[in-house]
Formats: structure tokens, C-alpha cells, sequence
């Protein structure tokens, strides 16, 4: 069927919309000239609406000094935020992993042993070096953060290497100023949470296997390689001491370490928030006077600290929160802001 209001406007005719809207006595021409003069008129006015003294130039410089402004100020924002995506660390050996940054550092997890193989720092250097390669002991395959659970009821939470058993995840919480991953065990009888947030990242250990101990560790290289340019900070006083130096003993509450390189305008913190004296204690209450739960000692190619081991002894058995991140300064004073800062929380 054919469109009869196209053919009446094709062939000229009074359509009847046109005959609705003319005022009597105007044919369809003058209400075409009647439309014409009314448009015509509406542009001249706008044209005499600009406002005077360049008050739109005004108005376009406010707006872009507002934009640039938000720019800035999201600009902040998104230093301080929590980014999550997912790839594979090729420095460990090509393994994949959670990727997190925040504001001044860049984790890899390694997602089936569930522990660091890599930290970086603003600069792209690498405090824990781990690579997965078989026998490489201190230079590699020992090396990360927390390897916690070492033959008890199983191998965990260490970045997959040969002696490292496997844990499944998830993520939990994803938002801009939190990331959280769980691990659980594959025995069903180690669990952990991996927070992290825009200032630090915060291992907790959440499930115990009954009967079995544990023990959390740093196992890196401050500054990226270890030499005689590193040094160490604690709790148990105010004084810098070089790398080499063993600590053997129970560190004062608030339990904390921190590690620094000459080269380098920053220091990597750890800090464990529950004092494990007690808990020691309690574990070995005969040995009590001579067995200290927080060890550190150096070797060739990495350190060694372990809050809650002493020697091979492992002696922590229950829930525990431990805290790691940069101190952007490397002064006693800082450090001891920044913990202060963290226990208050």
C-alpha cells in the first residue's frame, strides 16, 4: 500500500497537520513565510545573547581550571588505590601469579604455592629475587615471603618450588583501597589471608593444622642483591647494624624488622603484630629460658629472619597477623612512625 501523506506532500497538497497550525486567512505559502521570518528572528536573538566582557571566555577558562583540577585530584587518588590484575612472574621462572600495586610497591603471589616471589619498589627493584630453578638453594628457590608451613602437615604458602605442596584460591575482596586473596591449603588444613591495602600488604594466618607450628619468614635480598651494603634495623633498639650481624633472641613488642641498602632511599618493614614470647612459652615452657622464637641470620645470597622460629624450631600454632611494606626514608624515626602507626590501627 502506498503512503498517501507522501504522496500529498510530493504533489503539493494541504497536508493536514499544516491546516491544524495556519491562523485563517494564511495559505500554506505564507505559513512557510510565517516559519522562515520566526526562525530568522529566534538566531538574531541568539546572536545578541552573547554575554560582554568575554564572559565566556571566563566561563570556558573556570571550566578548564575545574577539569584540570578533578584531573589532578583523581590523579592522587588512583596513586593511593589497590590494582589487581593477573599474569605471570617471569623473573620466578614464568610462573603465574596475582599482580598487585599499590602506592609505592608491586607484589607478585604466586598462585598455586601461595606465597611472594617477587616485591618491587618504585624504582623496579626486586626485594626477594626467588626463582624457581632446582638447586639453586639461596641464590633462588629458598628465597620469598612467608614460606610458613615447611614439613608440617604438609609444605605451604611459599612460591611454588620442588618442595612446596599446592593451595587453591580466590579472591574475595576487590575494591579500590582493598585486595583480598584466601589460600587454603590442598590438605584442607592450612588457610591464609592475603590483604592488601594502599600503604602495605598483610599476611594473616587464619587455620592451623591442631598439633602442627609454623613459622613466618623473610627470605630476600634488600636493594635487590645481598652485599655488604645492607643493613638492618629492630625493635630491640634504635641502632643500625650491618647486614651480616646475626640477631638471636626474642625481639620486644611490637615485634619488627627492617631491612635498607646504602644505595637505596628506602627500607622494607615486617612487622608481627601479636608478641609470640608467651606463645613460645607455652609451646616449650621447659626450654622457656633458653629458646628465643624470632631468629635472624645472614647467608651468602639471602637473609634469613623468622619471627617465631629459633634455629630449625618452628613455634608459632595459631592465628597470627604479620604486615610488610616500604618506609620511604631510611631513619630509625620513620620506621618506628610507621609501626606505631600501623599498631594503633
Amino acid at each position: 500500500m502506498i503512503d498517501t501523506r507522501c504522496v500529498d506532500e510530493r504533489t503539493g497538497s494541504k497536508a493536514p497537520w499544516v491546516t491544524k497550525l495556519a491562523p485563517k486567512g494564511l495559505t500554506v505559502s505564507r505559513v512557510n513565510r510565517f516559519f522562515i521570518l520566526l526562525i530568522a528572528a529566534m538566531l538574531n536573538l541568539g546572536c545578541y545573547a552573547v554575554p560582554e566582557n568575554g564572559a565566556v571566555s571566563q566561563k570556558a577558562e573556570q571550566i578548564a581550571e575545574k577539569s584540570a583540577s578533578d584531573i589532578k585530584a583523581k590523579g592522587k587518588d588512583e596513586t593511593k588505590a589497590v590494582h589487581l590484575r593477573h599474569g605471570v612472574d617471569e623473573s620466578a621462572g614464568g610462573l603465574s601469579a596475582y599482580i598487585v600495586t599499590i602506592s609505592n610497591a608491586t607484589f607478585y603471589l604466586e598462585k598455586e604455592g601461595g606465597g611472594l616471589s617477587s616485591m618491587l619498589d618504585t624504582d623496579g627493584v626486586d626485594w626477594i629475587g626467588f626463582h624457581n630453578v632446582a638447586g639453586s638453594g639461596w641464590k633462588g628457590e629458598y628465597r620469598g615471603f612467608p614460606n610458613a608451613i615447611h614439613k608440617q602437615d604438609g609444605s605451604y604458602f611459599h612460591a611454588m618450588n620442588a618442595g612446596t605442596e599446592p593451595s587453591s584460591s580466590r579472591v574475595t575482596i576487590e575494591t579500590p583501597e582493598h585486595v583480598q586473596i584466601v589460600f587454603t591449603s590442598d590438605n584442607g588444613k592450612w588457610q591464609a589471608n592475603w590483604d592488601f591495602y594502599p600503604d602495605r600488604c598483610d599476611f594473616t594466618m587464619t587455620k592451623v593444622s591442631p598439633g602442627y607450628h609454623y613459622w613466618v619468614q623473610y627470605e630476600g635480598v634488600p636493594g635487590g642483591l645481598m652485599d655488604e651494603s645492607d643493613f638492618w634495623y629492630n625493635s630491640a633498639d634504635n641502632q643500625r647494624h650491618p647486614i651480616n650481624e646475626s640477631f638471636i633472641g626474642d625481639l620486644p613488642s611490637p615485634e619488627w624488622f627492617a631491612f635498607g641498602d646504602a644505595n637505596s632511599p628506602r627500607m622494607l618493614y615486617l612487622l608481627h603484630h601479636e608478641d609470640d614470647l608467651q606463645r613460645g612459652a607455652e609451646l616449650a615452657p621447659e626450654q622457656s629460658e633458653d629458646k628465643y622464637p624470632d631468629n635472624y641470620v645472614s647467608r651468602p645470597y639471602m637473609t634469613v629472619l623468622g619471627f617465631g622460629r629459633s634455629n630449625k624450631d618452628k613455634f608459632l600454632n595459631t592465628p597470627r597477623r604479620f604486615s610488610l611494606g616500604f618506609v620511604e626514608s631510611t631513619g630509625y624515626e620513620s620506621l618506628e612512625k610507621t609501626v606505631n602507626h600501623l599498631i594503633a590501627q
